[in-house]
């Protein structure tokens, strides 16, 4: 299994990249948020993921472990391949993905490529528990555990708001203003348009 490798880019074509090592040359799909982190280094860390199936085999490759570790539960969730997980990854950086989990944000999933609603809840239902135990070596953790204890009756609110007229950016500003975690749908609804 190669886990990581350190060598020189000499091509980058998203996403995929020439990364030469030791005078051989391999080709890495890496997402979008690996490729901007990347600059334009001399040499390089990736953290590796070798992707086996009947017709191909696929190296991946990360900045940090911590995508490696996401990308990796990513793919253990059914309906969901490394393609797929390298659009999320892509689209979602890791504090992102972990919240939208967290917080049950469908629509944020789905606006990914390639995920639809179902997928989405899919993701969410099978990575919920996972995603909260997973030890993580950035320091965007210490966000993820902050805004993972957000009242889960927050996102309702803000449904019912918009299904009353207001547009999304404008019912979650008038709920973030509200700090008691411990309201209900309706008390922070009553409370959002005391706030208008």
């Amino acid at each position: 299994m190669i886990a990581r490798l350190t060598g020189k880019i000499l091509e980058k074509n998203p996403p995929e990249i020439l990364l030469e090592v030791g005078g051989i040359g391999y080709e890495i799909l890496c997402p979008m948020s690996s490729f901007y982190a990347m600059s334009d280094q001399g040499s390089i860390t990736l953290h590796t993921h070798f992707h086996v199936k009947e017709d191909a085999q696929t190296l991946y490759g990360f900045i940090s472990k911590d995508e490696k570790t996401l990308f990796r539960e990513l793919i253990r969730v059914n309906g969901v391949g490394p393609k797929v997980a390298l659009a999320i990854l892509s689209h979602l950086n890791i504090a992102s993905l972990m919240n939208a989990v967290a917080n049950e944000d469908d629509a944020l999933l789905a606006k990914t490529p390639g995920i639809g609603k179902k997928t989405a809840q899919k993701l969410i239902v099978e990575l919920k528990d996972r995603l909260a135990k997973l030890e993580l070596n950035g320091s965007n953790h210490q966000t993820i555990t902050a805004s993972a204890n957000i009242n889960p009756n927050t996102q309702k609110a803000a449904q019912a708001l918009q299904a009353l007229g207001f547009k999304t950016k404008e019912a979650e500003k008038m709920l973030s203003a509200i700090k008691d975690d411990a309201l209900s749908t309706e008390e922070l609804i009553r409370q959002a348009l005391q706030n208008k």
